[in-house]
């Protein structure tokens, strides 16, 4: 499969030497319409779990797949509280969001077995926030050759597994009983 694009014209003697890799799914996130709606302030009573990748709710935090993710199994954490700064969490709250992803990190462990983990959080556009004004937490689980570095250079993604295929094989080990017993066995 040729990754060069016959009409490409190269703009200057370096970009003649550069392969062409075509992304086209990313044409939908890009002319998506973008709402002023935040993805995370959803009622925490919403029974639309799966349409909106919701896969656990406790009563200050969520945990959601990313809708874009960098790999299969990327999840969110953030609380229900809309806010961009850490500190206005009350205490409650940032135990409970701490807590979860705490959860979460040794969840996809369990179910995805992955080689390593990459968890972050972004504050501000500055910093890298796609939604800067509700924090949260990515984690993202790593498999050794799973992207390396044809999203940063080629600006290509291969996603090994469908978004809801994720959501369904996540979704059970969210339940109450899988998560006191992966908590369980993380304590030990």
């Amino acid at each position: 499969m040729s990754t060069q694009n016959p009409q490409a014209m190269p703009s200057s003697e370096a970009e003649s030497d550069r392969a062409v890799l075509w992304a086209p799914w990313r044409m939908r996130y890009i002319e998506e319409e973008k709402t002023h709606e935040c993805i995370f302030c959803i009622p925490p009573e919403t029974t639309i779990l799966r349409e909106r990748l919701i896969l656990h709710l406790t009563p200050y935090s969520r945990v959601m797949l990313n809708k874009y993710p960098y790999n299969s199994g990327h999840l969110m954490i953030a609380p229900h509280r809309h806010t961009a700064n850490l500190a206005e969490l009350p205490e409650v709250e940032f135990t409970d969001l701490m807590h979860t992803l705490r959860q979460t990190i040794a969840l996809l462990q369990h179910a995805l077995h992955p080689q390593g983990m990459n968890v972050g959080l972004n504050l501000g556009t500055s910093a890298g926030a796609g939604i800067a004004d509700h924090l949260h937490w990515h984690a993202v689980p790593r498999w050794i050759g799973d992207t390396n570095f044809m999203p940063v250079v080629g600006a290509v993604h291969v996603m090994p597994q469908h978004l809801l295929d994720s959501y369904d094989r996540l979704r059970p080990y969210f339940t109450d009983v899988s998560l006191a017993t992966i908590e369980s066995t993380t304590q030990r």
